[in-house]
């Protein structure tokens, strides 16, 4: 008599850690809470994960787009995926078999819904800020180059500048670097990314993982026509609760030297572009080193303007920082044209002053993000700490709602067109 074989098997989604670089976009788009990371790897639940694939095209690098057969009782847990340093390999129908599992092609089948979810978490807010966040780009984006240079094959880039960019004497530096390729092709676009990788080891004597940095110059270099770009980097010396901690990556990218040379992968980012049709305005919102892609579309944008063949739209910028201080590019920002850009500062640590957000800075100014949101020319860029996205989002909603506006059907078109963009991490 046949025995009858358990197919209570799954395809469970893992991510790969050789080509991972930690950007977090996984993690802020899962709609379930099913991916988690610690200081090395990025992991999947197992328990939690229903398959609907929201994670997968946002990713920069391909590395969520990850599966593997197993029975049910043998996915792989949690704890075990954070030390890895690859992923498994896929189990043979052998090994299937000996599991008490049918054929790979039945397993396929078998995907288990997810547990239910509570529609409000205690302590939670039910409103998710990240369902609104396109992950596509605009219609007028120009073409971006992506995973030129892989963790497994990193090009070499030169440093030709390292600057303070925000006021001198202040423990708090954020550092302007700028990186020249030479002869290897880098294209970049406004919004993209790159990852650096810190030479030596862990504390476990594995080789660094690459860390993501935005962007911070326009596409024909930070130098026109050179083949170059520039970052903006925050020295690292407390976690987000106030405890000492260096950072790795980051020291050592603000302690490098002119001529130095650096190990670079990526560009990564498909979505996070600028739109480059005329008279489309861009609304751009961030806090601290979250204004790298900000500088970067502002500056190409006023490129543009100076060549004088191409007609562009308002810019909004709303840039929050703790101190005036604190604010990376405070000088040069004072000096741009007010007829070329609105831009609005809010400091939450200003002696003697009350705390002011970006979110306070939109509902003070909502007569005119208003009429923005009317208009299908308009672009919103979010970038900066997570914990500012909810709040910014919705201060849109209450802007929206105030104007007499549909904001699920306003938020929802923003995200179908890819104009409302959320980088958070």
């Amino acid at each position: 008599m046949d025995m009858a074989v358990d197919v209570s098997v799954i395809r469970q989604h893992l991510i790969d850690p050789e080509i991972c670089i930690r950007c977090n976009t996984c993690e802020a788009t899962c709609p379930v809470n099913a991916i988690t990371h610690d200081d090395r790897n990025y992991v999947v639940r197992a328990d939690v994960c229903n398959g609907c694939m929201a994670c997968i095209s946002p990713c920069p690098t391909g590395s969520i787009d990850n599966w593997r057969t197993m029975p049910m009782a043998r996915a792989y847990s949690i704890e075990e995926q954070l030390t890895w340093d690859e992923l498994p390999a896929e189990l043979t129908p052998e090994q299937l078999e000996a599991e008490g599992v049918g054929a790979p092609q039945e397993a396929l089948l078998q995907v288990p819904a997810a547990p239910p979810q509570p529609a409000t978490a205690p302590g939670e807010t039910a409103f998710n800020s990240a369902q609104y966040g396109a992950t596509v780009p605009p219609w007028s984006a120009a073409h971006a180059y992506t995973n030129l240079h892989p963790p497994k094959n990193p090009t070499t880039a030169t440093v030709v500048g390292n600057f303070n960019c925000t006021e001198a004497g202040y423990e708090n530096q954020t550092h302007h670097i700028v990186l020249d390729f030479g002869a290897m092709p880098f294209p970049v676009l406004e919004g993209q990314s790159i990852g650096i990788i810190p030479p030596g080891t862990d504390a476990n004597g594995k080789a660094h993982f690459a860390r993501q940095y935005s962007i911070a110059s326009p596409r024909n270099g930070e130098r026109p026509g050179y083949n170059n770009i520039s970052l903006t980097v925050k020295r690292v010396l407390e976690d987000h609760q106030g405890k000492p901690v260096r950072g790795v990556a980051s020291n050592y990218v603000c302690d490098l030297k002119v001529g130095d040379k650096v190990q670079v992968i990526g560009p990564f980012g498909s979505s996070f572009l600028m739109p480059n049709h005329p008279k489309s305005h861009i609304v751009m919102i961030c806090t601290g080193t979250g204004s790298a892609p900000m500088r970067a579309m502002t500056e190409w944008r006023r490129r543009l303007r100076k060549s004088g063949k191409f007609e562009g739209g308002k810019l909004m910028l709303f840039f929050g920082a703790r101190t005036q201080q604190e604010l990376p590019y405070f000088g040069p920002l004072q000096t741009l044209p007010k007829d070329f850009i609105d831009i609005n500062f809010a400091f939450s640590r200003t002696q003697g002053q009350p705390k002011r957000y970006v979110q306070d800075l939109m509902r003070e100014r909502a007569a005119d993000l208003a009429e923005l949101l009317k208009d299908g020319q308009t672009h919103f860029y979010v970038c900066g700490l997570k914990s500012m996205e909810e709040g910014v989002v919705l201060a849109l909603r209450d802007v929206a709602t105030e104007a007499g506006l549909d904001w699920d059907q306003v938020g929802m078109g923003l995200k179908r067109e890819g104009r409302l963009h959320l980088e958070t991490y």
